[in-house]
């Protein structure tokens, strides 16, 4: 996951940089969902990873995918990273402007990982309790991951706080070799 996060990365800051510059954060918030979600779509995925299409097959098929929503800048976008084997980072790098975006509004975007369902309220004590931590609004993307078997993991950027059983096993077999 860190692999991802630091190849998409760049693409992100890039986009958020001309996004801001445009005054168009929404518009390009809403063409990178889209754009992610057409390569989260296995069909999309399996033709536009497939060796016998060529490059100008993909773009054309994601242009007409994305519709009225292909700007210049969306389309610039798409050939650079067809062009460096990068379409299917596009979740990651949605993912990644999306922090930037919340960043610049005060805002932190924190991935946590659960072993059990969280209720709403475990939600909002967790959210306030990284809120109070950051001194910023913290909006919480919960998912679930039994191979935790207990307790949470929160990704706050580049952060890990790791407070599941799995990590504290781990942990303690590295101290045991030591």
């Amino acid at each position: 996951m860190a692999e991802l996060i630091t190849v998409a990365r760049p693409y992100a800051e890039a986009v958020y940089s001309l996004a801001k510059e445009q005054q168009a954060l929404g518009q390009w918030s809403e063409t990178l969902s889209w754009l992610a979600a057409m390569v989260n779509n296995p069909d999309v995925a399996q033709i536009v990873t497939h060796p016998k299409h060529t490059a100008q097959e993909v773009e054309a098929l994601m242009l007409d995918l994305l519709g009225e929503r292909a700007s210049e800048g969306a389309r610039r976008l798409i050939a650079t990273l067809i062009e460096n084997g990068r379409l299917l980072l596009l979740p990651e790098i949605a993912s990644q402007f999306e922090i930037l975006k919340s960043e610049a509004e005060g805002a932190l975007e924190a991935v946590v990982e659960t072993a059990f369902p969280l209720t709403e309220e475990q939600k909002t004590e967790l959210a306030a309790t990284l809120s109070k931590k950051y001194g910023k609004q913290v909006h919480l993307d919960v998912r679930d991951d039994p191979d935790l078997l207990g307790g949470v993991r929160v990704l706050l950027g580049d952060e890990v706080i790791d407070a599941s059983v799995r990590g504290k096993l781990h942990a303690m077999a590295a101290s045991l070799k030591n």
